[in-house]
């Protein structure tokens, strides 16, 4: 019975997250393509983290884990919307408004699991995937206003991650950074504010400042990586 309430509770929300969907598109007359991409990216989601509970044999999904899924389904709309904008002009109040409470409960979820005290690794990795995404989508709204290169705050982490498919040692666990946190905020609060359009003098530099935060964030990771003694016990485990 455990296991099928665990996985009852991302199924509820990825349900939950496709009437929302449903329901926006039929309201406002939006593109079929953008309900598309939502819809993918929540059967997607999905999937994957029902695959993570088995592989884990999770008996519990925790509150932290509920509030990080209801996150993932508003991602799932900002998604649609982001795809949708690409064919014709979308309801920039609306998308603001999903993606201001969808970056406020990326500090929500980790107070839970602190309160709770059900701070998982499956969790975080899960907080961290959704946040991931939500940059990406994010960034491919913005990077129809500045340029491609904006693309490289959501497409950065992404690409770390299969750099580390081919150079193993890129694959070790890391330590613990507050910084990464804080220049996760930075690049949510810089996107945000330029696809509003609130600030279009300064959105451009605000967002390459984001951009060059997230490059010394990550450059300092792979030099943190790259030592000697490291790179090299990656590299035996791997063979």
């Amino acid at each position: 019975m455990a296991g099928i309430e665990v996985h009852l509770a991302p199924i509820g929300s990825a349900v939950l997250g496709a009437a929302g969907v449903a329901a926006i598109w039929v309201v406002d007359e939006l593109p079929a393509i953008g309900g598309f991409a939502a819809l993918a990216y929540l059967t997607a989601s999905t999937a994957l983290l029902l695959r993570a509970l088995r592989r884990r044999n999770t008996a519990r999904f925790g509150w932290a884990n509920v509030v990080t899924a209801i996150r993932s389904a508003v991602v799932a709309v900002i998604t649609g919307l982001v795809a949708a904008s690409f064919v014709e002009p979308i309801p920039v109040p609306l998308l603001i408004g999903l993606t201001v409470p969808a970056l406020a409960l990326d500090a929500v979820d980790g107070w839970v699991a602190r309160r709770t005290r059900s701070a998982t690794e499956l969790g975080a990795r899960f907080d961290m995937e959704v946040d991931a995404f939500l940059l990406l989508a994010l960034s491919g709204y913005v990077a129809q206003m500045f340029g491609p290169w904006v693309l490289a705050i959501g497409l950065m982490r992404y690409v770390f991650v299969a750099a580390g498919w081919v150079l193993p040692w890129l694959r070790l666990q890391l330590p613990p950074r507050y910084w990464r946190k804080v220049v996760t905020a930075v690049q949510g609060i810089a996107l945000t504010v330029a696809a509003s359009g609130i600030l279009p003098e300064f959105a451009g530099v605000l967002v390459g400042v984001a951009l060059a935060l997230l490059v010394e964030s990550f450059g300092r990771d792979v030099v943190w990586l790259a030592h000697p003694g490291r790179s090299r016990r990656a590299e035996l485990g791997a063979s």
